[in-house]
C-alpha cells in the first residue's frame, strides 16, 4: 500500500453522481486519507481527501500539507492532487489557493486571469531545467469555475494516467521534487502576495465581471482586505509590514458611508474603491472612482504621481462601456501644494486629517468634506 494505491482507489471508486453521503464508497476512501499511515510522505507532510461536502466536487482532490507550513488551501501555496472530471488523469500539482480571491474577484474569469498570471510570476523562481517532465497547467476537463481555477491557479503539475501509474518510487520521486518547487516559491509568494503595491493583486480587466449585487445596507460591498500587521519572512530575516493601504481605505469608506455615499470594493479590483450615492435610482451610474496612497516620509510627490497615473489610466481603460466616473485621490496625509494641482486636472483629493478627514474643493462640493 502507498500513494499509488490510494490514487488508484480513488479513481476506481469516486462516482460524482452517487453523492457525497458518509456511506459512498468513494467518499470513504477520501476521508480516510487523513488517518493513512502507508502512504510514507516526506517527513513533516500530511495528507487530506476532498471530495466536497453537500455537493460532490467535479474533480476530486488530496491535499498535501506542511505540518508548520501552509494548513489551509483556501489561500496561500500548498501541494495537491487533483483528478480530471473523468477521472482519467491525476496532477501532482502547486497550487495556489482559490477561495479567499472570491469577495475581490468573484470566481469566473478574473479570478482565472489573477491566478494565472501569478503562477507565471512564481514559475520564475524555478529554474527552466528543473521543470523537465513537468507543465504549466494541467486539463481537468470540467467547466465549472472551481475546476476551471484549478487549472488556472497551477504553478506547476506533473499528470498521470490513472489507468498506467507509476510505482512509489517515481511517484515519491515526483512529490519530493513538489516540495522542493513549494519551498522554492514560498517565500516569493508570500511577498507578492502581501504587498501594499499594485502588483499584489492585479488582473487584465474583464468589463462582465465587476456587477455589484443589490442591498438595502450601504455596507453590503465593501470588503477591505484585512489591515493589521504581519510578518514576512524574506531571505533568512523577518519583517514586519504594515498594510496601512488597506487601513486607509477601510477607514475612509467607514467614514464616508455617513455622508450618504455607498462605499464599493467587492468585484472593483484592480480599483481601489468605488463610491456611489446612496439610494439613487436602479440605472444610476455615476459613480466616483478612488485611488488611495499612503505618503512615505512626509514626502507626497511619488503618491500623487501614482495616484495620477492610475486614475487616468483605469478612466481609460475600464470606462469604456459607461460614463466617465469623477476621479478622487485618497492620501493618508496632506498634500500641499499638489491638492490645487490634482484639482486643475480634475482630480479631486480627499487626506487623512488628524482623527478626520479634509479635502480639496471639489471633495468639499460633493459633500465627501467638510
Amino acid at each position: 500500500m502507498g500513494i499509488r494505491d490510494m490514487l488508484s482507489e480513488v479513481a476506481t471508486t469516486y462516482d460524482r453522481t452517487a453523492g457525497s453521503g458518509r456511506d459512498v464508497k468513494g467518499q470513504q476512501v477520501l476521508r480516510a486519507v487523513a488517518g493513512r499511515t502507508d502512504l510514507a510522505l516526506p517527513p513533516g507532510f500530511w495528507a487530506k481527501g476532498h471530495g466536497g461536502q453537500t455537493t460532490p466536487a467535479a474533480t476530486p482532490w488530496i491535499g498535501v500539507f506542511e505540518e508548520n507550513g501552509q494548513t489551509d488551501p483556501k489561500q496561500g501555496l500548498y501541494l495537491a492532487y487533483i483528478f480530471s472530471a473523468d477521472l482519467k488523469n491525476v496532477s501532482l500539482t502547486l497550487q495556489q489557493g482559490i477561495t479567499w480571491l472570491e469577495a475581490r474577484l468573484g470566481k469566473g474569469k478574473a479570478r482565472e486571469q489573477h491566478l494565472r498570471r501569478e503562477a507565471a510570476r512564481l514559475r520564475r523562481a524555478i529554474q527552466r531545467q528543473e521543470r523537465q517532465g513537468w507543465i504549466d497547467e494541467p486539463r481537468f476537463r470540467d467547466n465549472a469555475d472551481r475546476p476551471r481555477a484549478y487549472e488556472a491557479a497551477s504553478v506547476i503539475a506533473k499528470t498521470y494516467d490513472t489507468a498506467a501509474l507509476p510505482g512509489d518510487v517515481a511517484l515519491m520521486e515526483d512529490l519530493l521534487r513538489g516540495v522542493g518547487f513549494l519551498r522554492l516559491t514560498k517565500t516569493f509568494h508570500q511577498d507578492l502576495w502581501e504587498s501594499d503595491g499594485p502588483e499584489g493583486l492585479e488582473f487584465s480587466y474583464d468589463p462582465g465581471s465587476h456587477a455589484t449585487q443589490s442591498s438595502d445596507d450601504p455596507l453590503a460591498n465593501f470588503l477591505p482586505k484585512d489591515s493589521s500587521d504581519y510578518k514576512a519572512e524574506i531571505t533568512s530575516r523577518q519583517q514586519v509590514k504594515r498594510r496601512s493601504h488597506e487601513a486607509l481605505i477601510n477607514d475612509f469608506g467607514l467614514y464616508v458611508v455617513e455622508r450618504g455615499f455607498e462605499p464599493i470594493t467587492r468585484l472593483q479590483h484592480p480599483k481601489d474603491l468605488v463610491l456611489r450615492t446612496q439610494g439613487a435610482p436602479k440605472g444610476s451610474e455615476e459613480e466616483w472612482l478612488v485611488e488611495a496612497k499612503v505618503v512615505r516620509n512626509g514626502n507626497p510627490t511619488q503618491a500623487v504621481r501614482e495616484a495620477l497615473g492610475q486614475l487616468f489610466e483605469y478612466q481609460h481603460f475600464l470606462y469604456q462601456k459607461q460614463p466617465e466616473p469623477f476621479l478622487i485621490g485618497l492620501f493618508s496625509e496632506e498634500i500641499g501644494a499638489y491638492a490645487p494641482y490634482l484639482e486643475k486636472r480634475g482630480i479631486a483629493s480627499i487626506w487623512r486629517d488628524g482623527s478626520g478627514w479634509d479635502g480639496s474643493s471639489r471633495a468639499r462640493e460633493w459633500g465627501m468634506t467638510s
